[in-house]
């Protein structure tokens, strides 16, 4: 595994990457690096665009607001995206942010938000997502940018669900506690798992859930969990039994 250098600054750029390849910053990027970073010529900085792997740049041609960045050498390769799929009732903005930005980083490889009965967020900022998403990837090493999939109503995601992948959701009403057997028989399947909204899911919904058999229902224990840290708890127990870690 190629190491991570977690003390130069890291920045996601739109551009091809390449060595000797010069490109300008945008103007937000350029105000960060040299008004609140105080980055000046030759000053080294980590790139990636989510395509090409990470590479070792530098700073150039830096004006008051202006300035390119000079691509160096190759640090890292562009790894295969991760393939877990995080399904989510989005919540109030702050706390929206958070799961987000926590789901990349635990290595949700497509982001779903999903419309439940007790959903309370009816509107999305997807670009304030994206913007989560791109932070998130920035400051913990990512390189492979996660997909943000438009919403859906979750009548209408399992309705077109493709059965090949297994859904797991976490339910503080099933009595099937052992997460752990069930998540072990899963381990090496294409896996999507399912937060639903602060009020829980409807009674209707987890009949239609339960219904299923590719689904499958999680218990987090015997206490009630806010959304946010169900969905850190839930992304943690399936990565590290079932998933990539």
């Amino acid at each position: 595994m190629e190491r991570y250098d977690y003390t130069t600054q890291r920045l996601y750029v739109t551009s091809d990457l390449g060595k000797d390849i010069v490109i300008p910053a945008e103007r937000s990027q350029a105000n960060y690096l040299l008004n609140v970073l105080r980055m000046k010529n030759g000053s080294r900085i980590l790139l990636f665009n989510g395509r090409q792997g990470e590479w070792l740049g530098e700073i150039a041609n830096a004006g008051r607001k202006v300035c390119d960045l000079k691509i160096l050498s190759r640090t890292r390769c562009q790894p295969e995206p991760c393939d877990l799929v995080y399904l989510f009732a989005p919540l109030k903005k702050g706390r929206l942010d958070y799961m987000v930005q926590k789901a990349v980083e635990m290595g949700a490889g497509i982001l779903q938000p999903v419309i439940t009965r007790h959903t309370q967020i009816s509107r999305l900022n997807l670009e304030r997502l994206r913007a989560n998403i791109l932070e998130a990837a920035e400051q913990c090493g990512i390189l492979s940018i996660p997909q943000l999939v438009e919403p859906a109503k979750l009548e209408d995601l399992l309705r077109n669900w493709n059965t090949n992948r297994s859904i797991i959701y976490c339910d503080e009403a099933t009595d099937k506690t052992d997460g752990i057997n069930m998540l072990t028989k899963l381990g090496g399947k294409k896996l999507a798992l399912l937060i639903g909204p602060e009020g829980g899911f409807g009674e209707e919904e987890r009949l239609q859930l339960r219904a299923l058999n590719h689904v499958y229902p999680m218990s987090l224990g015997p206490r009630i969990l806010r959304a946010d840290t169900a969905g850190v708890a839930a992304l943690a127990i399936v990565q590290a039994i079932a998933g990539d870690w």
